[in-house]
């Protein structure tokens, strides 16, 4: 079995001198009540770039053009105990985007200061590779999870060159 292909985005922006990120709380489907970022599978024949678009857009009512995604790495998650759940993830930042973001029936969005993520409600991996992504590190992310499909087994992370 291969891992599906998905993308993330991660918004960001300043506010009172302080960096935000827009992070959504998952109301339906795969990671239902944690807080993660925006984003989905590929559809047939789409770039990580155009489906991260479409995929903003539909989760969270904003439009980002891909001239404005920064490349920031991937994440490769590895269940052993459900491989069908296994996915390689190309994620991205942005700056810009048009429209403010708002509550769609997937994704219930807030923004977050990049000092105080909601810990407690994300996945654990996250903790690891997000936080160093956010501060402009360009990373290749393997993530293996334990049997509980919750707790990080290994982790590894190498720069992007």
């Amino acid at each position: 079995m291969t891992a599906a292909d998905v993308t993330l985005c991660f918004l960001l922006r300043d506010v009172d001198g302080r960096r935000n990120v827009l992070l959504g709380l998952k109301k339906i489907g795969f990671g239902t009540g944690k807080v993660v970022g925006i984003g989905g599978h590929l559809e047939p024949g789409e770039s990580a770039a155009q489906a991260i678009c479409r995929e903003v857009a539909e989760e969270v009512h904003v439009h980002v053009e891909e001239s404005n995604l920064l490349y920031a790495g991937t994440v490769d998650f590895v269940f052993p105990a459900k491989p069908e759940w296994d996915m390689h993830t190309t994620v991205f930042l942005s700056r810009q985007w048009e429209g403010e973001p708002t509550e769609s029936s997937e994704i219930a969005p807030q923004w977050y200061p990049i000092s105080a993520l909601p810990r407690e409600l994300m996945w654990a991996d996250s903790l690891r590779w997000l936080p160093p992504m956010l501060a402009g590190e360009r990373l290749a992310v393997r993530v293996v999870l334990n049997t509980d499909n919750e707790t990080v087994a290994d982790y590894l992370a190498e720069p992007v060159v």
